[in-house]
């Protein structure tokens, strides 16, 4: 089986732009939780999210740093993101296909949870305000999810696979791992791979509100609205961004020089088969794509260093993933480093898989834990070590990342330092 290793990353979130600086925010203890100031939400019952800031400084979202007027009219957030967390990762992979051969052999795989999702909203009204004239030509191509991965396709000459992932907010995690499988099964060299997510809207909002998924206790304190596993938990915050992984064959990484950041060792899938929206509240599901990720890697759970928990602040969800966990655990135990950075960037949706599977990537590079924020009042039993309010510092060798999403589907991605 061939090795897949590592060698670029890029991130856009509600912290900022670059993978670099928003580990350095993360550790800091930053929020990128805010009230939403952009679209009326008077009416809604949840007035926070975590948006990706934007703007013309250095580490600020900025379209035009990425494209022209033309395409930052033709292509929806969700599409942009992608292309700028993309740009970074191949960038700092210093990964530029030179021959036909080295561009047919590199291919992308990049999914997103709802895609388009305001631009139907917006188009639909438009439909019925103002009849067909008024819906954009470029509405459908602007909206469709495979559509983040054929523009950064042709952007960059990469005629490989070209494919998308569409599973809830497992997204991302499904993207890379099976992205590194293509390339394991020699059918790519080297694959851009990732989640991207801009569906923070009004419709959006009433949509997660009436179903009770998001948080509303805490619209006057917007960066204490999540939090993992603490008591006062009320649901999620929506947030919104994309990362990118640059996933290379261990020997094709060498033979150019790549710099290496990490090995991924294992990917593991599961359904619940349980309910649409709800977990297996016996952690059954979880616990498989968990404990296949781990057999893949040749690893047990208590060689796992750090585990980047999918803990969403939610109240049925979040213990139900330790739960899992501890049954996977055997007698030789050692205490867990497990944290949720969620609680710091909100609920990327479609492109959370990805950004915290980079996290979990530069936890290892770092030997740091980032931490759980607003854990104030924990009301799971556990023994792990869930790493409330300041980073941790420990060598890290291996750690796991856990994606699950709506309709039962569930992810774990498993990494090695390099």
């Amino acid at each position: 089986m061939r090795r897949v290793v590592v060698t670029g990353m890029g991130v856009v979130s509600p912290l900022g732009v670059g993978a670099a600086f928003n580990f350095a925010q993360l550790l800091a203890g930053k929020s990128g939780l805010s009230a939403i100031a952009d679209f009326d939400v008077s009416d809604l019952p949840c007035k926070v999210a975590g948006r990706v800031p934007r703007g013309t400084a250095v580490h600020e979202f900025d379209p035009s740093r990425v494209v022209n007027k033309q395409e930052a009219r033709r292509y929806e957030e969700f599409i942009l993101f992608a292309i700028a967390a993309a740009d970074e990762a191949l960038h700092s992979a210093g990964f530029v296909p030179q021959s036909e051969q080295e561009q047919e052999r590199a291919g992308v795989l990049i999914g997103s949870g709802i895609g388009g999702f305001s631009a139907i909203a917006e188009s639909a009204l438009r439909l019925e305000e103002g009849g067909p004239r008024r819906v954009s030509p470029y509405f459908i191509v602007g909206s469709l999810i495979n559509e983040a991965a054929g523009i950064v396709s042709i952007r960059h000459g990469l005629r490989g696979p070209n494919h998308a992932v569409v599973t809830a907010c497992a997204t991302g995690a499904h993207a890379i791992g099976d992205a590194a499988r293509l390339i394991a099964a020699d059918d790519a060299d080297v694959m851009l791979a990732g989640g991207t997510e801009a569906a923070t809207c009004r419709l959006s909002l009433a949509g997660f509100s009436i179903m009770r998924a998001l948080s509303t206790s805490f619209n006057a304190e917007p960066t204490a609205a999540s939090r993992p596993w603490d008591a006062a938990r009320d649901g999620f915050v929506m947030g919104e961004g994309a990362g990118m992984l640059v996933l290379e064959e261990y020997e094709h990484a060498k033979r150019r020089g790549a710099t290496i950041h990490a090995e991924l060792l294992g990917y593991g899938l599961s359904g619940d088969a349980h309910h649409v929206s709800s977990p297996d509240p016996s952690g059954a599901g979880a616990k498989r794509a968990m404990g296949n990720a781990l057999r893949r890697a040749g690893l047990n759970v208590d060689q796992i260093d750090y585990l980047n928990a999918h803990a969403t602040s939610t109240p049925l969800g979040d213990p139900v993933e330790l739960h899992a966990l501890h049954q996977l655990r055997s007698s030789n135990r050692k205490q867990l480093c497990v944290s949720a950075t969620k609680s710091a960037t909100g609920h990327l949706l479609g492109a959370a898989g990805a950004v915290e599977a980079i996290f979990t990537i530069q936890a290892l590079m770092h030997n740091v834990v980032p931490a759980t924020l607003n854990l104030h009042h924990p009301d799971v039993e556990t023994d792990f070590d869930l790493v409330a309010h300041t980073p941790k510092e420990k060598p890290l060798y291996y750690a796991m990342s856990n994606s699950f999403g709506f309709g039962g589907t569930n992810a774990a991605l498993v990494f090695g330092r390099s």
